[in-house]
This record gives C-alpha cells, structure tokens and sequence, in this order.
C-alpha cells in the first residue's frame, strides 16, 4: 500500500500560521478513501451497493507543528479487524521536516446497510472486502 502524501495548504492553517488540529482527522480521512481505491474498493462502490462505513471514534495525538508548504506522508495500517468493526492507525510523517512524526491517530469504523441502518456483519455480507482488510495486518 503506498503511503498518502500530502502539501498543508495555506486555508488549513490558524491564526499561530500552523495547520489547525481540526485539519488532521480530515488528512487521515483523504488517506482512508485513497487506502480503499488502492485496494480496489472506492468508498463510492460500497455506497452503490447500499452500505454506509460511519466514523465511530476518531482520535489524534499531535507532536511536531506543520505549516503552510510543508509536506506530509500519511501511512496507514490495521489496528484490528473484527466481524462488525475495523480499526486503522495512521502515522503521519513531515517530509520537509526530514520526516519526523507530526501526528498519530487512530479511527474505528463499521459497516451499515443504508436502508435498515444497522450493523453489517462483514465476513458475510462484505466478505471480499473482510479478507482484504485481514491481509492487511500481514503487511
């Protein structure tokens, strides 16, 4: 899986001239449905199909400052993988800043059948898409 790279642009930066906190969780977010379309599963594909992946929980621990221009690599991997939820974690890199972590996160996340709005059982209903998020964890 390629990593997601990204340029802080000027809009996402506060009032101290660093990239807003807010920004991040919208990073991991853009890293997520590009993960999805690198595995061959576009988010738009699961909606086509009447399923819905809500955010549950997001979290962000922030540790170096990025600014305006500066470069970000996003790599992603799979915390857990269970038959209702899945968990990525995200490591974020500041490439101009010869790559120090600037934040780790984490997001958990299910599967909902549009129409009902209740919990799909993964293996079963998406269970090609289960086996590929499984063989993440191997990587």
């Amino acid at each position: 899986m390629e990593p997601y790279i990204i340029k802080a642009r000027y809009y996402e930066t506060d009032q101290m001239g660093i990239i807003h906190h807010s920004n991040y969780i919208r990073w991991m977010e853009e890293a997520r449905i590009d993960m999805m379309e690198q595995m061959g599963y576009p988010y738009r594909r699961f909606e086509e199909m009447g399923y819905l992946s809500p955010v549950l929980r997001a979290e962000c621990e922030y540790k170096k400052s990025v600014k305006f221009g500066d470069t970000v690599k996003i790599v992603i991997s799979l915390g857990d993988c269970g038959r209702l939820k899945f968990s990525l974690n995200y490591q974020m890199y500041n490439l101009s800043q010869g790559g120090v972590l600037c934040a780790a996160g984490s997001t958990r996340h299910c599967f909902l059948n549009r129409e009902t709005g209740l919990p799909v059982m993964m293996d079963k209903e998406l269970g090609e898409f289960f086996e590929a998020m499984k063989s993440m964890a191997s990587e």
